[in-house]
């Protein structure tokens, strides 16, 4: 956990090194005021002596004066260290997030990464705060606590070494039960993360099948098991108290049966051992701080070993020490490929897999349902690394290229379309953030997005809600594929990206593409015939195997999966996956 600690306070070393000097001085000043308080008794008030009276009662209030500016200091530095370590810890965990590959993704979750990122760093900000005051304070105020019960009386400070003793042991042992549970509560998080960032994206759905019931059973279920693993916390935690009012009491009694024997036998005087209760409670107070601080590691411990999971991954994809920064052309060569998403299931998603694509080719893939379209088209933009043999681009192996030069080269138009909140054009800029309103228009037009930006009042600067809630289906896949070609790739794919317009508007699109990016690699992936029958060529897949690659008139007569999608599509069978 300090290892995390030390990491990511850059920045902020100043207010770290401040915080226990102020809370040092302050502490100093608190310890100092009961020693002040039996001077006062023993020199003021025993003797009657009013300028003893005045003095120390001066002094007192100059420490009560000191100690409160020291304490205003510390929480102010404090506070600006907590935070900004927060901030340096939070952003470095989501610029490792950027750098990781959807396999690494896959492997935290989306839910699970969430949690780190909000959960276990305010988690690690509490305990970065309470380290640099109470974890600061406790120890120097038992030191000096004990250091001047020592000094007023050796033989009573004994009863402070078998408390300590004592509740040490005590301490030890919930501490060791409670970090187990709280390792299990911060997974429950994640499980309870996940069902609301479902829920909440899927409203729609949810609601056109009345499923709200179900939902709220799912949530509750998650809910409840997080309650459950924090009851068994929380109960071990509740033993601090009785621990610490066994330990409080038993001093108190203790101090005062043998002091009141040596204040009658003359070996202590009475202002001293009422300084002695005093520096008592302040002992005691600081053991029952000390607890809530081994409470408070228990849980950050726990998240800062989840935190250092996200920031210790190491990406499965990297560039190479010397990659090629330049695509030449759309030329696209599968060698004997195979691909699985989970390595060393046996189970392979792409098996054997030999494809050659002539740059500036327009190729149309098709095939049932988890047949491996979108696994084939990932591999392009190394998106994820084959298990076996080579992918090329522009007849280099991807894994030979920088990943951005790659990827800026290689458009993708995802099964799933994605808009940002922001305007028409910040989300249209994605593409090229340098793109004029001249650029953003011809790529509208290209993806006949035009139509409807053109009536919207402010146009380019019309706003998109949040995954562009504000436009319907088919409108969010022509803005997707307007902000693809703004980066005038090498090759475009289209992840049965229209699905959601019409035959008419596809062809158009289609068109268009042939007029304006001629020297682009097409692919594109359809459950339509229609949407692939003017390609090139034709992949057909089939259970992770390309079954037939050629033109749809040779595919007629040579492929009969191909011809029975086209029949079936033909006679308004509906689904072709259904029917097959």
């Amino acid at each position: 956990m300090f290892s995390i600690l030390f990491r990511y306070m850059r920045g902020y070393e100043k207010e770290t090194i401040l915080t226990p000097l102020f809370t040092g001085g302050e502490v100093l000043m608190e310890v100092l005021l009961p020693y002040i308080i039996a001077s006062l008794i023993d020199e003021g008030v025993t003797p009657g002596n009013m300028n003893a009276i005045y003095k120390y009662g001066l002094i007192m209030l100059l420490c009560a004066f000191v100690s409160l500016f020291l304490g205003i200091g510390a929480g102010r530095t404090s506070a600006k260290a907590s935070t900004g370590f927060a901030s340096n810890l939070r952003q470095a965990v989501y610029e490792k997030v950027q750098t990781l590959s959807f396999s690494n993704i896959d492997k935290f979750s989306t839910a699970g990464l969430v949690t780190r990122m909000t959960t276990d760093v305010s988690n690690l900000q509490m305990a970065y705060q309470m380290l640099m005051r109470i974890a600061i304070r406790t120890p120097l105020t038992l030191i000096m606590s004990v250091f001047m019960c020592v000094r007023i009386s050796p033989s009573l400070s004994m009863v402070f070494v078998v408390a300590l003793v004592f509740l040490g042991m005590a301490l030890l042992f919930i501490h060791s039960r409670v970090m187990k549970l709280f390792s299990v509560v911060f997974q429950r998080y994640d499980e309870l993360n996940a069902s609301v960032q479902e829920n909440v994206s899927s409203i729609r759905v949810v609601k056109a099948f009345v499923r709200e019931e179900y939902e709220d059973e799912k949530f509750t279920k998650a809910a409840n098991a997080i309650k459950t693993m924090f009851v068994k916390a929380e109960s071990i935690i509740a033993l601090n108290n009785p621990v610490m009012n066994l330990t409080v009491y038993g001093c108190i009694i203790a101090i005062s049966w043998f002091g009141a024997k040596q204040v009658v036998g003359g070996e202590i005087t009475t202002g001293n051992l009422t300084s002695m209760f005093s520096y008592i409670m302040q002992i005691l107070m600081s053991l029952m701080m000390l607890s809530m601080v081994f409470v408070m590691l228990s849980m950050s411990s726990a998240s800062a070993k989840r935190l250092n999971e996200v920031l210790n991954e190491v990406p499965d994809i990297q560039n190479p020490e010397d990659p090629v920064m330049e695509v030449e052309n759309g030329q696209i060569d599968f060698n004997d490929v195979d691909f699985a998403y989970n390595t060393g299931t046996g189970e392979m998603t792409l098996k054997d897999i030999n494809l050659h694509i002539h740059s500036g080719e327009t190729i149309g893939i098709i095939g049932g349902t988890g047949s491996g379209k979108s696994s084939l088209v990932n591999l392009i933009s190394r998106l994820y690394d084959v298990n076996q043999g080579s992918v090329e681009v522009g007849g280099h192996d991807v894994r030979s290229y920088d990943t951005e030069v790659l990827r800026n080269k290689v458009a993708v138009v995802l099964q799933k379309n994605e808009l940002f909140s922001g305007t028409v054009r910040s989300n249209l800029q994605w593409g090229n953030e340098y793109a004029t309103d001249e650029q953003c228009w011809l790529a509208l037009r290209s993806a006949c997005a035009d139509e409807f930006i053109e009536v919207l009042p402010e146009g380019l600067d019309a706003p998109v809600e949040q995954s562009g809630a504000n436009f319907s289906g088919g409108q969010k896949q022509r803005l997707c594929i307007a902000r693809a070609l703004l980066k005038d790739p090498k090759v475009l794919i289209l992840d049965d990206s229209t699905s959601a317009v019409d035959t008419a508007t596809d062809a158009r699109i289609q068109q268009a593409f042939k007029e304006l990016i001629p020297g682009t690699t097409k692919l594109i992936i359809a459950q339509r015939i229609a949407s692939v029958k003017s390609a090139d060529r034709i992949i057909v897949m089939e259970d992770g195997r390309i079954d037939a690659f050629d033109t749809h008139e040779n595919l007629m007569k040579t492929s009969e999966i191909y011809r029975d999608i086209y029949e079936t599509q033909m006679k308004g069978g509906g689904d072709f996956d259904e029917a097959r």
